[in-house]
C-alpha cells in the first residue's frame, strides 16, 4: 500500500526545508507503524513569489510542481492527488504546525475503521491554534454535527488522508482555502463514506499565516451550508420549517389566549398575528421544499428503501386523501376570516371586516395553493422514480424475482390441487445479477 503525501505551498520559504526534511525523516516511521508499504511526496508550489520552489527542488527523493500563478489551496491539493500514484493520498500544511509521522496513526485508523477519510484534529488539549481560530472552529463543528446527524471536532484540518477510489465521489470541491471544511461537509453528509478523526499535536505555525479569520471564516460557513444544501437539503429545509412553526407559536400565544378569553382581539395584536401567517406561510414552503428536495433524491438514487415515518407522513399529508383534510381545514378557516364579508359584498355591496382578515386569509390562499402543488408534482417525482427503479438491473431483477416467485406459488397450488408433490427449483440469487 503506497502513500502519497502533497504538500501545499504558497510563500513558505521559513518553513518549507523544515516540513520537507521532517516528512522525508518520517517515511520510515510512517511504513514502520502502519499498513503503508512505500511514501512519496510530492510538493506543490502555488504561486509563490518566494523561494519555495527553489528550497523544494533542492531536495531529490521529492516531486516539485510548480504553479506560475496562484491557483488556490484546495487546487494544489488535487493537483497533486492527480500526479501522485499512491492507494492512499494525504496532505500537510507546509506551515510547520504538522507532525508528518502522525501519518502513520491517520493510515492506521483509515485501515482499520474501513473509513473513506481520516483526518487529525487540532482541537486537542496541547493545541497551540489560536484561541480565535479555535473558537471558529469549534462553531463550525457545532453547525456541520447538527446539520449531518454525525460528531466532527475538526471540520478544517490541514492534514488529512483518503482512500483514492473516493476522490470521484468526494469531486467537485473547491480549489480555495475551504477546500477542507467542503471535504469534511462532503464525507458526513453521505451516510455511505466515513471519517474517522484523530487528536494530533498542533504547533503555532511558522511566518504568516495566508487565513483571514473574517473572510474565510464566512467562507467556511457559506461552504458548510452550501454543501448541506447540495447533497441533504431537506435537512436544511426541515429546520428552516421547524423555526417558522415554532416561532408561529409562540409569537401567537398571546392573541390565542386574549380571544379565547375575551372573544375578540386588541388592535396591537393585529400585527403580531400578521407577522405568524407570514411566517407560517413561510414554514410550509420550506415543508414543501424539504418533501420535493426528499423525492428528487430518491430519484436520482434509484432509491427503493422504506421511507422513514417522517417522510411516510408528509407524503400522505400531500395524498389526494390528505389534501381533503388539509383543503377542508383551510376552507373552514376563510369561512371564518372573511365569510361575513364576503357576504356582504355580495348583498349590499360594501366589506365591514378589518383588512387585516383579507391579509391572514390570502397567506391561507397561498398556503393551500403551494400545499396542491406541491402534492402535484410530489405525485410525478413518485411516479418516475418507479420507473426509473424498474429499468435498473437491481430493479429488475427484484421485479423478475418477484414475478418469479408468484409462478412457483402458482405452479405449487396446481400441483397440490392434482394430488402431486411439487419439484423444487433451485434459486437464483438475482440479487447479485
Amino acid at each position: 500500500m503506497k502513500l502519497t503525501i502533497v504538500i501545499p505551498a504558497l510563500n513558505e520559504e521559513d518553513a518549507i526545508a523544515s516540513t520537507i526534511e521532517r516528512s522525508l525523516a518520517a517515511r520510515s516511521h510512517i511504513t514502520a507503524h502502519s499498513p503503508v508499504t512505500s511514501v512519496e511526496i510530492i510538493v506543490v508550489s502555488d504561486g509563490s513569489t518566494d523561494r519555495t520552489a527553489e528550497i523544494a527542488s533542492g531536495y531529490d527523493d521529492i516531486r516539485v510542481i510548480v504553479f506560475e500563478k496562484n491557483r488556490g489551496y484546495g487546487a494544489a491539493i488535487k493537483r497533486g492527488f492527480e500526479e501522485g500514484s499512491g492507494d492512499i493520498v494525504g496532505f500537510l500544511d507546509a506551515d510547520g504546525t504538522c507532525d508528518p509521522e502522525f501519518f502513520a496513526v491517520l493510515c492506521s485508523a483509515l485501515d482499520e475503521q474501513g473509513a473513506a477519510v481520516a483526518l487529525g484534529s487540532r482541537l486537542g488539549p496541547d493545541s497551540q491554534m489560536p484561541a480565535i481560530r479555535r473558537l471558529g472552529n469549534r462553531i463550525y463543528a457545532i453547525i456541520l454535527s447538527a446539520l449531518s446527524n454525525r460528531v466532527v471536532t475538526d471540520t478544517a484540518s490541514g492534514m488529512r488522508v483518503l482512500r483514492r477510489e473516493v476522490l470521484s465521489q468526494l469531486y467537485p470541491l473547491p480549489d480555495g482555502l475551504h477546500f477542507t471544511p467542503a471535504m469534511s461537509a462532503r464525507v458526513l453528509m453521505d451516510e455511505h463514506l466515513g471519517m474517522v478523526e484523530r487528536p494530533m499535536h498542533y504547533r503555532e505555525r511558522i511566518g504568516e499565516s495566508k487565513l483571514n479569520v473574517i473572510t474565510d471564516g464566512i467562507r467556511f460557513l457559506r461552504t458548510i451550508l452550501a454543501m448541506t444544501l447540495m447533497w441533504r437539503p431537506t435537512r436544511l429545509f426541515i429546520i428552516a420549517a421547524v423555526t417558522c412553526f415554532g416561532l408561529t407559536g409562540l409569537f401567537g400565544l398571546h392573541p390565542v389566549e386574549m380571544w379565547v378569553r375575551t372573544g375578540s382581539f386588541a388592535e396591537d395584536t393585529i400585527y403580531r398575528l400578521l407577522f405568524c401567517s407570514t411566517l407560517g406561510a413561510l414554514g410550509v414552503a420550506s415543508l414543501s421544499a424539504a418533501l420535493l428536495s426528499h423525492h428528487i433524491h430518491r430519484l436520482l438514487a434509484h432509491d427503493d428503501k422504506h421511507e422513514t415515518f417522517l417522510w411516510s407522513l408528509l407524503t400522505r399529508l400531500h395524498s389526494p386523501q390528505g389534501l381533503v383534510i388539509v383543503a377542508t381545514a383551510s376552507i373552514s378557516g376563510l369561512f371564518w376570516l372573511i365569510g361575513h364579508g364576503v357576504g356582504t359584498w355580495i348583498n349590499a355591496g360594501y366589506v365591514d371586516i378589518h383588512w387585516s382578515r383579507v391579509v391572514l386569509a390570502g397567506l391561507v390562499v397561498f398556503s393551500l395553493a403551494q400545499t396542491i402543488l406541491t402534492s402535484m408534482i410530489v405525485q410525478i417525482l413518485t411516479f418516475h422514480t418507479s420507473r426509473a427503479i424498474q429499468r435498473t438491473p437491481r430493479g429488475a431483477a427484484t421485479i423478475a424475482n418477484k414475478t418469479k416467485s408468484i409462478h412457483v406459488v402458482a405452479s405449487a397450488d396446481r400441483t397440490a390441487s392434482q394430488g402431486q408433490l411439487p419439484v423444487p427449483e433451485i434459486a437464483l440469487n438475482s440479487a447479485h445479477v
